[in-house]
Parts: structure tokens; C-alpha cells; sequence
């Protein structure tokens, strides 16, 4: 019976239906009594019609998806999992993930955070077959719940016939953000073709942050393989991003605070990946009318071997959860917890190995985070309090140098080189090393710098208000402008204008003790104010920190000033010289610098050189 066949007797059917149901409303002032042999023809007929129309779509079912033709119908019902941290809904229509609720977050408007579900997540999981593609996420299958020690578990089964079995089966501990998950078919043999499954993982990236922007630059595919180790597509960028990797361990679609993944388990293996990312929603393919909710897109495409599927040895593991450094770093898999960006190596260092611990000591014992930063500040100023105090010793020394300096300026004018070659001399004789107050505040770099990559990737201080500021992992809006600045934005952030005060306020102190004068003095007070505009929509947790830095350096550079006697370090200096210039070098005079000796002779070699080039041009 063709398909032309199968619309005739379906359009008869319907038309005969519909002719008795109509003749059943009628009233007739002299109803007749229908005979009934005529009766009882009608509806075998119109049974015999419905059994043909059946067996006819599930001949055609069976032509074009063989085994799988009896799974292509059947009734949807839901499963849960849950513990303390998620509850992962499952379904029988596909034996697959539906939705995933993470239980103690929420969105920034304060809804239930789902981090996966039908809208904004689509998965496909496609089987070759002799006949056509299947996807195995759109059958359906009986649902089993059971326990394995502390962890609940669902397994969905289809029978194909024959003893021929698909099975998905998920399990859950009591904690956690981890589902494992493993995949069999059986009594399948040499029947399908020897192609890899695909599957196609599709997330349109739901708004979830209050700062929209930024949580769209933050989204990513992060990726890790056996050779080629950790990657991921570039954040920030405005084109369309795909790359193809081979061997792979595990595949993240990241956002700012939270990742979706897909693990590989020991025994199983991913031969290749192709991970893509569209920048924009706009560019969205088929996206949605309401594309408002949305700020990216993020898709992977899976090969997964059909032997390990085959044998049972298809196992793998899903993660939702926040991006925690220690919840990911207990993820079982290498460098799982490079979902968290620290920084470059070292400052990934410093993080991982001293700002996390201590911001995590210092959480279990305050509930204010404001209280908490102010106490990370002391600790950090604490420990760097000796570099600190040997960079304002070395400022000072260079300052009672200044008589001399000045004579120099005078005496050489605009020749910088004389000037330069005469005031390492002058350095040389009193015993002092310039970069002696530069490498303290090097030394304390890193750790600047660490905290630019720890607090807005902190996820403990999402949702955390302090005074004004409402989220201290997204900008602090103390004022709502009516116009955008460009480079600015168009609200005020107030702790960022506080950090910029303090830092202006931090230079005017340290120009006190400073010998820097010309433009690169009055730079030191620009750069502070071209950081307004960089900082204004970082999180309210970093300027606070800083603000607070900046007050405690200015409180610590007042107090060192007291203990610290310019004119006594006068007389030293001048001990130093007379001991240098006579040739006593008894009493602690310093030995001839490696570096100064360098420069010296850089500066010789240059105006060597500049003397040969002024002769040249007079012949």
C-alpha cells in the first residue's frame, strides 16, 4: 500500500465519520429505526479502515527506521533526580535530560537558575543505521529507577525487537553537580554501520548576570585534549568562532559564573570535537523571536565511538554547576578547574595557592564580604609592609640627592645623555642603587595583578551587596545616566570613583618623597583618571578592594615617613661618598652593581658612538 492509498482510505474514513456524526444530530419528526446489519457494517468498516491506516504508517515507520521503528511513539513521563545542590528532570521521550535546577543560586532578577532546559538547550544524539540517521534523543523509552549505595539512578530502555536494546542511564549522589551518565546497545551485532554517534550539543546562552555585556564576553567553549591540552574559543570576539580538536577529555560551555559539560570517563573516549561559538545572538542561526533573553550561542559536536557504545563501555559524565574553583577541581578529570580563569601562570599561582585559601579562611569565619575584603587588604599590606618600606627608604634617599641633581640639570641643560652618564656617577658615589626602589613595588606586581583575575571570576560574591552596591561581582550603578559616555558607559559606579580619588590622593603623597618631575609626574595623575573610565563596569568587589588598598598604603606611607629621618639619611649618604671617594670601602659601602656597571657602559658606548656620528658628518 503506497502513500497515495493510505490518504484515500484516510479521506473515506474521515468523510464516513463524518456523515453518520452529522446524521446522529438530526431530529426527524418520524425517526426510522436503522437496521442493525446496517449498523454493525458500518462500524467494521470503519474499524478495518482505521487498522489499515495503522498497520500502513507503521509499515512505512518500519521502511524508514527499521529497529527503531516501534520506539517512534509512546508516552512522555518524567523522572527526577536530586540532592542537595541540583534536581536534574529527566524524560522517558528521548531518555534524556529535560531540565537542570541548581538549588542555591539564582538569577540576577532572583528566579529559579536553570542552567539547562528545553528552551535553551537542544541535544541530538544521531545513530547510523542501514536505513536512515536516527536520533536517538527523540525515541521512546520505559523508565527504571533504582539505587546504587548512596546514588539514585534512572535508566531508559527501548526494545527494537529481537532482543535489540538502547539504554541511557543517569545516576546522582547525594551531592554535587556531577550526573554520570552511560550508554549501551545491545543485540545489535554487525547491523550497523561502523560510523561514530553524533552528539550535537546546542545552548543558546541565557541572560542570567545583571551585567548582560560582560556575561557575554564571559561565555565560552572551554576544551581539554589528551595532546594538545587545555583551549578554548576566544571570549571576546566578534566573529564567529569554530575550531576541530581531536582526543578529546572534556568540553564545557562556560558562562561567567556557571558551566554546562561533558566528561569523558575512564575507558571511553571522544576521538574528535568540533566546538563553534557565534558571538552575537544576532547571528544566531534559526534563533528564537524573543531574542532578548539571549546573549550568545555556544554548540559541540561529539564523535562518540559506536564499539564502546556496543560493548557497554560508553561512559560518561554530564557537570552543571557553578564555575568554583574547589567544586572544579574535585571534578575527576584534568584541568577541569581551568573553567575558572586565574590568570596567566603565576598569577594562577598566587591565587590558587594564597588568595583562595585565605579569602576562603577568612568566609568561614565573617558572613560580610565587605568585612572580608578589608581584612584581605590588611593581610596583603601585613606581609609586603618590608617591601614597602624599603621602596619609601629608597624614595627618600634619592630625594636628598636632589641639591645634586639639580646642579646637573643646570649644568647640562637639555643634554640628557651628560646628564644620565654624571648622575650614575652621583648614584655610584653615594652608595645607591636606583632600581633599589623599583623592584619592591615589581615584587609586589603579582599580586596587583592577581586580584584583576580573582575577584570578577569569584563567584562568591555574586549576589552579595554592600552598602550601595547591590552585586559585588557585577558594577556597583550608584547613578543611571540619561546619556552613554563613550569609553564610560552610562552609569556612575561609585566605588570605582572612590578608588580613582584615593589613587589620586595615594600619587600627591608619594610625589612628596618622589624625584620624577616634567610630564612623567604629571602621567602619574593622569593614569588614575584614564582608569576611571577602564574600571567603570568591573565588578564593585575590585574597586572596593582597591579603594580600601589605597587607603591603607596612604595610612602606612604616613607612618613610615614618621620613622624615617631625611636628614640623618642625608648624613649616611655622605659617609657613603666620603668612604667611596677614598677608597675605604670597610663599614658596609656597597659593592660595584653588575647592572649600574652595564648601564655605565651602555651610556659610554652610546656617546662613543654619538661622537663618531657628529665627526662623520663634519668631514
Amino acid at each position: 500500500m503506497d502513500k497515495n492509498q493510505i490518504i484515500g482510505i484516510s479521506l473515506i474514513t474521515v468523510l464516513m465519520l463524518g456523515y453518520f456524526g452529522f446524521m446522529s444530530t438530526q431530529t426527524p419528526e418520524t425517526p426510522a429505526a436503522t437496521p442493525p446489519a446496517i449498523t454493525q457494517t458500518v462500524k467494521d468498516t470503519a474499524k478495518a479502515v482505521e487498522i489499515s491506516v495503522d498497520t500502513a504508517v507503521k509499515a512505512q515507520l518500519q521502511r524508514e527506521y527499521g529497529d527503531f521503528a516501534a520506539a517512534m511513539s509512546g508516552e512522555a513521563k518524567e523522572y527526577k533526580l536530586e540532592n542537595k545542590d541540583v534536581v536534574v528532570t529527566l524524560s522517558t521521550l528521548g531518555g534524556t535530560i529535560k531540565s537542570v535546577l541548581l538549588k542555591n543560586y539564582s538569577t540576577w532578577d532572583k528566579k529559579q537558575l536553570f542552567l539547562f532546559n528545553e528552551e535553551n538547550n537542544q541535544l541530538s544524539l544521531i545513530i547510523n543505521t542501514s536505513k536512515r540517521p536516527v536520533d536517538l534523543y527523540k525515541l521512546y523509552y520505559a523508565g527504571i529507577e533504582s539505587k546504587e549505595g548512596n546514588k539514585q539512578v534512572v535508566t531508559f530502555k527501548t526494545d527494537a525487537g529481537n532482543g535489540k536494546t538502547i539504554e541511557h542511564t543517569y545516576s546522582l549522589g547525594a551531592e554535587g553537580f556531577l550526573v554520570d551518565y552511560n550508554l549501551k546497545a545491545n543485540g545489535f551485532g554487525s547491523e550497523l554501520p561502523n560510523l561514530p554517534l553524533t552528539l550535537d550539543w546546542r545552548e543558546q546562552v541565557e541572560r542570567i548576570e545583571y551585567d548582560a555585556e560582560q556575561a557575554r564576553v564571559k561565555s565560552t567553549v572551554n576544551f581539554m585534549a589528551t595532546e594538545d591540552g587545555f583551549d578554548y574559543l576566544t571570549e571576546a570576539s566578534k566573529d564567529k568562532e569554530t575550531e576541530t580538536v581531536s582526543n578529546v577529555q572534556w568540553i564545557s560551555l562556560k558562562q561567567k559564573f556557571f558551566n554546562s559539560g561533558f566528561i569523558v570517563r575512564e575507558g571511553s573516549s571522544i576521538p574528535s570535537a568540533t566546538v563553534t561559538s557565534y558571538p552575537m545572538y544576532s547571528s544566531i542561526p534559526n534563533a528564537p523571536v524573543n531574542s532578548e533573553k539571549y546573549i550568545k550561542a555556544l554548540e559541540a559536536q561529539l564523535q562518540l565511538p559506536l564499539a564502546s557504545v556496543l560493548t557497554g563501555k560508553a561512559s560518561y559524565a554530564f557537570y552543571f554547576g557553578p564555575n568554583d574553583f574547589k567544586i572544579c577541581k574535585a571534578v575527576p578529570v584534568e584541568n577541569y578547574h581551568k573553567n575558572v580563569n586565574l590568570g596567566w601562570p603565576l598569577i594562577s599561582w598566587i591565587n590558587r595557592f594564597v588568595v583562595i585559601p585565605v579569602f576562603d579562611g577568612l568566609k568561614g569565619v565573617f558572613s560580610s564580604f565587605g568585612l572580608i575584603i578589608v581584612i584581605l587588604v590588611l593581610l596583603i599590606k601585613a606581609v609586603l609592609l618590608p617591601l614597602s618600606y624599603k621602596s619609601f627608604v629608597s624614595m627618600a634617599k634619592m630625594k636628598a640627592l636632589k641639591p645634586e641633581l639639580d646642579e646637573l640639570k643646570a649644568k647640562h641643560g637639555d643634554d640628557q645623555q651628560a646628564m644620565q652618564m654624571e648622575q650614575m656617577q652621583v648614584y655610584k658615589q653615594f652608595g645607591i642603587n636606583p632600581l633599589s626602589g623599583c623592584i619592591p613595588v615589581l615584587l609586589q606586581m603579582p599580586i596587583l595583578l592577581a586580584m584583576f583575575s580573582f575577584f570578577p571570576n569569584a563567584i562568591d560574591l555574586r549576589g552579595e551587596s554592600l552598602w550601595w552596591a547591590t552585586d559585588l561581582s557585577s558594577y556597583d550603578e550608584f547613578a543611571k545616566l540619561p546619556f552613554t559616555i563613550p569609553f564610560y558607559g552610562s552609569h556612575v559606579s561609585m566605588f570605582t570613583l572612590l578608588m580613582t580619588v584615593s589613587t589620586l590622593v595615594y600619587t600627591w603623597v608619594n610625589n612628596q618623597v618622589s624625584t620624577v618631575t616634567g610630564p612623567m609626574k604629571y602621567m602619574s595623575y593622569a593614569m588614575p583618571v584614564i582608569f576611571l573610565f577602564v574600571l567603570n563596569s568591573f565588578p564593585a568587589g575590585l574597586s572596593f578592594y582597591y579603594f580600601v588598598s589605597n587607603l591603607v598604603t596612604i595610612a602606612q606611607q604616613l607612618i613610615i615617613r614618621r620613622f624615617v629621618d631625611e636628614g640623618q639619611l642625608r648624613l649616611q649618604l655622605e659617609a657613603a661618598r666620603d668612604k667611596n671617594l677614598s677608597g675605604d670601602t670597610t663599614g658596609g659601602a656597597p659593592k660595584k652593581n653588575r647592572f649600574m656597571a652595564r648601564m655605565e657602559d651602555a651610556m659610554k658606548q652610546r656617546e662613543q658612538q654619538q661622537q663618531y656620528n657628529k665627526n662623520t658628518k663634519k668631514k
